[in-house]
C-alpha cells in the first residue's frame, strides 16, 4: 500500500468536519485573554492554559520587544553552537532561583524537555516507571529512551509500590505530572516520594501545570508539598503561567551539566528565540510581585467547580484549576463544544485514546483575570446545553484498556486527534 491510500484511509476527521462539530484547529484573532475574538464575534475563553493571564500582559509584551530589540528574532543556531545569549543564562539562573534548585536548562518547547531529560538518563537497564495518564511528551519521551518501560495505575501508590518492588534491583526513575492535564488532580507526592526513598528511586515531576499555580511562591506542586529538595528533577513549561513556549529542567549541577553535554533534544534543535526568554523573564517577575493573581486563579477555580458540581455535573478528581466535565459519549462531547461556542464560550473536549470509551469530557480552564460574573456566564451557557444534550459515562465493559493506558497495537486507537494541553 502506497502512503497516499494509507492516509485516505482515515476518514473520522472529516466526517465530523462534515456534521459541523469539529472542535480542533479553530482560529483565533485576538490575543489569549478571557474574552478572545472568533469569526468576528467574542468568545469567553475557558479553555487556555494561561493561568495568570500573563500572556497579554503589557510588561510581558514590552519585555519580549525590548528583547528582540537587543537580540534579534533570533539565533540561528542551536544552544550547543552559537545560539546562546546571555538572556537565556539570565533566565537559567533566575529560574534556578525560583524552582530552588542548583541549575536549570532551558529548551525550545516543554515536550523537547520531557524528551531532553527523559531519553537522555535512562540507561539500558533503568526502569522508567510512569503514571498510566501521563502526558504524551513523557510517554514519547520513555519509547525514544533505552530504558524498560513500567506503568502505575494512575495516582495509586500501592501500585506503585508493587513496580518499584518487583524491580527492586535495578535502577529506577519515578515519573509523574504535578497536576494532571486531563484529570486536573494532583499528584500524591507525598506517599511517591516516600517510596521513591524506600526503594531507592529517582523521581522526575513534570510540574507544567504546577508551577505559577501552586507553592508559597508560585515555585510549583514540590514547593507545595516542601518537597523541592527531594524531587530530583522538575520539568516545565512556559506555555502555561509563564505566558510563552519553551521548556526546561531544574536539577542538580552535575544532571544539568550532563544533559548540557548528552541531551539530542538540546544538542540539535534550534535554541528558543529573544523575544520568548525576555517574555518569560518579565512573567517570572510578575508572579513573585503579585501573589493575588495565584489567590485570585484559586478563588475562580474553587467558584466554578462547586458551580459545576451543583448542576449536577461530574467533575472527577480535579482540585485545581483543570475542571474536567464528563459527558460520557463523544460525538455528544463534540457537540457539546459546538453548542458552547455558539452560545459565546470556548472550552476543550477529551475523547479516546486521552481517556477511556465511554467517558469523554469537557475541559474548563480558569485564569486569575476571569469575573466571578464571567464564570456565572459559562456556567449558565452549560446548564442550559446539559438539559439538552445527556450528560453521563456510557458503560464501558468492552474497554480493553482501563485506567487510560493506550493499547500496544497502534490499528486500535480511535484516529481521532485528542486534546492536548500542549508543551
Amino acid at each position: 500500500m502506497r502512503l497516499s491510500e494509507r492516509v485516505a484511509e482515515f476518514k473520522t476527521a472529516r466526517q465530523v468536519q462534515a456534521a459541523g462539530i469539529y472542535p480542533y484547529f479553530r482560529e483565533i484573532d485576538s490575543d489569549q485573554d478571557t474574552v478572545v475574538r472568533m469569526n468576528g464575534r467574542d468568545v469567553l475563553m475557558m479553555g487556555s492554559n494561561n493561568y495568570l493571564g500573563l500572556t497579554s500582559h503589557p510588561k510581558v509584551k514590552e519585555a519580549a520587544r525590548d528583547a528582540i530589540s537587543r537580540f534579534g528574532a533570533g539565533c540561528a543556531g542551536s544552544r550547543f553552537l552559537n545560539g546562546t545569549l546571555s538572556i537565556h543564562h539570565e533566565c537559567e539562573d533566575r529560574l534556578a532561583e525560583f524552582l530552588q534548585k542548583e541549575a536549570v536548562l532551558l529548551f525550545t518547547t516543554g515536550y523537547q524537555a520531557n524528551v531532553g531529560a527523559i531519553a537522555t538518563l535512562a540507561a539500558r537497564n533503568t526502569w522508567l516507571i510512569a503514571d498510566a495518564l501521563s502526558h504524551a511528551s513523557i510517554m514519547d519521551a520513555v519509547r525514544m529512551s533505552f530504558g524498560r518501560i513500567a506503568k502505575f495505575e494512575h495516582n495509586d501508590p500501592q501500585d506503585l509500590e508493587r513496580l518499584l518492588k518487583a524491580h527492586e534491583e535495578h535502577e529506577k526513575i519515578v515519573i509523574t505530572e504535578g497536576v494532571f492535564s486531563m484529570e486536573g488532580d494532583t499528584a500524591r507526592l507525598p506517599e511517591i516520594e516516600a517510596l521513591c526513598r524506600k526503594y531507592d528511586a529517582d523521581i522526575i515531576l513534570d510540574d507544567a501545570h504546577g508551577v505559577g499555580v501552586y507553592g508559597k511562591h508560585g515555585e510549583g506542586t514540590a514547593g507545595h508539598f516542601d518537597l523541592i529538595d527531594q524531587t530530583d528533577l522538575i520539568v516545565g513549561t512556559f506555555s502555561k503561567s509563564l505566558a510563552a513556549i519553551g521548556g526546561f529542567v531544574a536539577a542538580s549541577e552535575p544532571i544539568i551539566h550532563y544533559l548540557r553535554h548528552h541531551a539530542r533534544a538540546l544538542i540539535f534543535s534550534a535554541s528558543p528565540p529573544p523575544a520568548v526568554v525576555g517574555a518569560v523573564l518579565a512573567a517570572l517577575k510578575i508572579i513573585m510581585e503579585e501573589p493575588e493573581r495565584r489567590d485570585l486563579l484559586w478563588r475562580n477555580a474553587n467558584y466554578l467547580r462547586k458551580g459545576l458540581q451543583n448542576l449536577g455535573l461530574d467533575t472527577g478528581h480535579s482540585d485545581t484549576p483543570i475542571i474536567p466535565v464528563v459527558v460520557g459519549d463523544a460525538i455528544n462531547t463534540f457537540t457539546v463544544c459546538k453548542m458552547m461556542q455558539d452560545e459565546g464560550v470556548f472550552i476543550n473536549p477529551v475523547v479516546p485514546p486521552a481517556v477511556q470509551p465511554g467517558q469523554s469530557l469537557i475541559r474548563f480552564s480558569v485564569m486569575s483575570t476571569h469575573t466571578l460574573e464571567q464564570i456565572d456566564f459559562a456556567l449558565d451557557k452549560i446548564k442550559k446545553i446539559s438539559q439538552i444534550i445527556p450528560f453521563r459515562p456510557e458503560a464501558a465493559d468492552s474497554n480493553p484498556h482501563p485506567n487510560g493506558i493506550e493499547p500496544k497495537d497502534p490499528q486500535t486507537v480511535s484516529p481521532l486527534p485528542v486534546e492536548s494541553s500542549g508543551k
